[in-house]
């Protein structure tokens, strides 16, 4: 069974959102073994200087990628990332499943982004929409969309 980690800055506070991220994983459960990971934020006030944002990432990043192993498919979520329809996607994890692997990291970065450090770990870096999304948001609708490609690999009802 495909073996699924996100890995994410910050913690997530809606009670709307935690509900809509334990339902998909109940429903995910089905088809993969999830693990989910809040990595804790930076203290980070309004106004940074640009060395001072750098460090703040650079924390950030050493705490992201402190518990990825290097057999693990790293997919970064990234505005300046490729974008996918749900059914390009559900092909993507079916090719890595054929390539055998079999443990796929997804990393959610902190509200100034990712350090250096994490976007060279990334093997795939993938944009949503060119449009910004809470990034607690942005865990929902990954799982959404992890549940999605499930769902079109296997030939169920569930893509319109």
């Amino acid at each position: 069974m495909l073996q699924i980690k996100i890995v994410a800055v910050g913690k997530i506070r809606e009670r709307f959102l935690m509900e809509g991220i334990k339902e998909y994983a109940k429903r995910l459960s089905a088809y993969i073994r999830l693990e989910m990971t809040e990595i804790a934020d930076e203290p980070c006030p309004e106004r940074l200087s640009a060395a001072d944002e750098e460090r703040v990432k650079d924390r950030e990043g050493e705490r992201l990628l402190k518990g990825i192993g290097p057999q693990e498919h790293v997919i970064l979520l990234d505005l300046q990332g490729k974008e996918f329809t749900s059914p390009d996607f559900s092909e993507y994890m079916d090719e890595l499943a054929l390539m055998g692997k079999s443990s796929v990291t997804f990393i959610i970065g902190g509200s100034l982004g990712v350090s250096g450090e994490v976007r060279k770990r990334a093997d795939y870096r993938w944009s949503f929409s060119r449009l910004t999304f809470p990034h607690p948001l942005m865990r929902l609708m990954l799982l959404e969309q992890i549940y999605r490609a499930m769902r079109i690999s296997k030939g169920e009802p569930y893509h319109k």
